[in-house]
């Protein structure tokens, strides 16, 4: 428990309520810029801007125009601090406002502002002792056009925001894939009463209904009815009541169905109906979920109506009264499958407890203009989704006295979809949803924890010159492993879990404790050995025949792909044997008939006319690229095809990075006249993918490479490596052809596809309508 009673003195104190550690409250405070504040009946939610420090890896090339490669390394790697913008929100209860408020006062030392921006129906009440605390004059904003704004932010910024919630799956969370295009839908708001508006642009919004019979009147009426006063502790008796005490059924009247007008038996004929008919005293449990029952009815009707109304399908709630409660998620989404006969599903939002605060901010934020940035959720200091169903949730902390945060930080480039998905509404990254795949849940998150070890200690090993790196790789253990814990018993906390979060959320703790990039020398070092050989391996591909060729340039991709350092079995080796290299790889691959193998189609299509551009995702530094990728794309471009290889922004395990890929291509091209020749003439081109992930989520790629394919004409992907092409994109349809090959270094991954460790798939696709399929 973290005792934050000295920030500041009042009626309450924090003392014995916080429960999480001093420093993940109010982070970078001193550094914040702006702030927005949004009060309800109960909860406080506080918005920052912040300014953070911390440390890049930076490679700089070395002059190589007076001497070999052997020797001096290609370039040299530095670690830099940059400054980067991030986004703060806190949500707690009322109870700890002023302390809260004293604290922030004591830690703000560079905030430019003489602004508040405020919204909810606490502004006014707190509005004075916000003035006072703070010296801040407290600036009111219109309550519903900042639950739009925010709405909107986190609907376009965080891919698994909307779920579904099914209170007896297996996963109680079941999270939707947002659409690129946002517009139109239906907000139901349902706070004291029930708001329904209808968003069709950022800025255009309409209420367009509603209702006096909310939240308020489930509170009041609950009130009279079971003198329980508290809101959560009227929520928990309906958990435990049963309706039917209580309410009048089809059957009850009819003795069974009425099938002629398609009512069942069980259907509420009458809420509360039995109590004007039975003499007999009813429970604070049924008549309290008998209640909840009637109001959720009544306002999954009025949804209901109006989505038809106005041909809308996407239909978010949020308000009180939803606040990620179980038991008022479950009767709302009853209520909309019953009157829509499975239409339009019940939506609601892993952030909606913020949409208020997110508003407020970025109107105040304005002139800054944050909607011209992508912006990405940080798994290493936000809270995650937390269920309150103490049956579904073994490690159910106390909302009371608990501090939630979420926090997103400003992504460097603008994202956006991959033009060449087919339906970029339904593409899916992931190959296998964690969330419900129990089995497969188990198995990564042991894994994960098994090389934490392996990461802790290649961390310590990148920075043996700088002060407390063992200090702050056993924080970033811990960190992560706090993270891991949590998902074991909380798997929706950031969304749908997946390999892909598991890796973003180590790499977003590494960052957090400055450790950028852990595997920078290996990467130097293995880029500096694999170009020794390069015009080795491109001599000897020159030697063979053209059917022979082709699938030496395959097999040596394949084997390239072997150098990951993010799968154990190759990294154990790479640690035991020094020695192992290209030809030792080759040797590891399984022999044909693959795994997955569509090779001779492949060649068959090879045997046709060139591709106009292909769109190349790259993979690991070292060998692959250099010895597998290079020599590949180098075939491609004598066909000629024009190529665009795409690395990451930043780095991930050993994967290539853009900046140590600009190296390489011109220390290729000063040995090759193919790769020369290309580049002067414009037909290789190197691009950020915007990610900085191992994994690849082809609906939040950099602006400018999406422009640049459309540029192009691209008519051919080709996706490497089990994080790019198995972990993700397995399944991703393309409007143009598309090459997916990956090594399986994963002994239970393998079997679970039917193969072995080192199986190959080797997956080319042809789009319906494609001209390949014409050949």
């Amino acid at each position: 428990m973290a005792d934050c009673s000295q920030a500041g003195s009042g009626r309450h104190s924090m003392d014995k309520s916080i429960t999480l550690p001093p420093d993940e409250i109010f982070r970078n405070l001193e550094n914040a810029k702006r702030f927005a504040i949004d009060i309800g009946g109960s909860l406080t939610k506080l918005a920052y801007y912040s300014t953070v420090q911390h440390k890049v890896a930076k490679v700089r090339s070395f002059d190589h125009t007076a001497k070999e490669v052997d020797g001096d390394p290609l370039y040299e790697i530095s670690v830099q601090e940059e400054i980067t913008a991030r986004l703060h929100f806190i949500k707690f209860e009322n109870a700890y406002i002023e302390t809260c408020l004293d604290f922030i006062k004591d830690h703000l030392v560079n905030t430019e502002t003489k602004v508040i921006k405020a919204t909810g129906g606490g502004a006014y009440k707190f509005k004075e002792l916000i003035e006072k605390k703070l010296r801040l004059k407290v600036d009111k904003e219109d309550e519903m056009s900042c639950l739009i704004k925010g709405c909107n932010f986190v609907l376009k910024n965080i891919p698994h925001e909307a779920f579904v919630y099914a209170k007896h799956a297996d996963s109680e969370f079941r999270f939707q894939n947002t659409h690129p295009d946002i517009f139109p839908y239906l907000l139901i708001n349902i706070g004291s009463g029930v708001s329904i508006v209808k968003v069709e642009s950022e800025d255009k919004f309409e209420r367009i209904g509603g209702s006096s019979i909310g939240g308020g009147t489930f509170w009041g009426l609950g009130a009279l009815l079971t003198k329980t006063k508290r809101f959560d502790e009227l929520l928990q008796l309906a958990s435990r009541g049963q309706h039917t005490s209580v309410d009048m059924l089809v059957k009850d009247i009819y003795g069974g169905a009425y099938g002629s007008l398609g009512l069942t038996g069980d259907l509420i004929a009458s809420s509360f109906g039995k109590s004007a008919t039975t003499d007999k005293e009813f429970s604070k449990e049924d008549m309290a979920k008998s209640l909840l029952h009637m109001i959720s009815n009544d306002i999954g009707q009025l949804a209901c109506l109006y989505a038809r109304l106005h041909s809308l399908t996407r239909v978010y709630f949020g308000g009180f009264f939803i606040r990620g409660h179980p038991v008022t998620m479950h009767t709302i989404t009853y209520s909309i499958n019953f009157f829509t006969k499975g239409e339009v599903q019940a939506l609601f939002l892993r952030h909606e407890g913020y949409l208020g605060a997110i508003g407020a901010f970025l109107k105040g934020a304005e002139e800054d203009n944050p909607n011209q940035y992508s912006w990405g959720e940080n798994y290493a200091g936000s809270s995650g989704l937390m269920s309150v169903s103490p049956d579904l949730n073994p490690m159910q902390r106390v909302r009371s006295g608990t501090f939630d945060m979420l926090e997103m930080d400003r992504l460097e480039r603008q994202l956006v979809n991959l033009p060449l998905l087919q339906d970029p509404s339904s593409y899916i990254p992931d190959t296998v949803d964690l969330t419900e795949d129990a089995l497969a849940r188990q198995y990564w998150l042991y894994c994960f924890e098994e090389a934490l070890d392996g990461v802790v200690n290649r961390a310590v090993a990148s920075q043996p010159d700088l002060p407390q790196a063992v200090e702050r790789a056993e924080k970033f253990r811990q960190k992560y492993l706090h993270k891991l814990q949590t998902l074991r018993h909380q798997p929706f906390a950031y969304g749908s879990l997946t390999v892909r979060s598991l890796l973003d959320t180590r790499e977003h703790c590494l960052n957090e404790f400055n450790f950028p990039d852990p595997y920078s020398k290996i990467k130097q070092k293995e880029n500096d050995l694999a170009l020794r050989y390069f015009q080795k391996v491109v001599r000897s591909l020159e030697k063979l025949t053209w059917e022979q060729r082709q699938f030496a340039l395959v097999k040596g991709l394949l084997a390239g792909n072997v150098f990951d350092w993010g799968a154990k079995a190759v990294s154990d080796v790479l640690e035991s044997n020094p020695e192992f290299g290209f030809e030792e790889a080759k040797h590891q691959l399984q022999e044909r008939p693959w795994l997955v193998d569509c090779y001779d189609q492949w060649i068959a299509r090879l045997k046709g006319p060139p591709h106009k551009c292909a769109l190349f995702f790259v993979d690991n530094s070292g060998i692959d690229i250099i010895l597998g990728v290079f020599p590949f794309v180098r075939e491609l471009l004598c066909r000629g095809t024009e190529v665009v290889l795409a690395s990451n922004s930043g780095p991930a395990l050993n994967d290539v990075t853009n900046s140590e890929l600009q190296i390489l291509t011109e220390r290729i091209a000063a040995m090759d006249s193919v790769i020369q020749a290309a580049i002067k003439e414009d037909r290789l081109t190197l691009v950020q993918s915007g990610s900085s992930s191992p994994c690849l989520d082809l609906s939040r790629l950099d602006k400018a490479l999406a422009v640049v394919v459309r540029e192009r004409h691209t008519d051919l992907v080709v996706i490497e490596g089990m994080g790019r092409a198995i972990h993700t994109n397995y399944y991703a349809a393309l409007s143009c052809e598309s090459l997916k090959l990956a090594v399986i270094k994963n002994s239970w991954l393998a079997e679970r596809l039917g193969g072995k460790i080192f199986s190959v798939v080797f997956k080319y696709e042809i789009p319906p309508q494609s001209p390949g399929l014409r050949r």
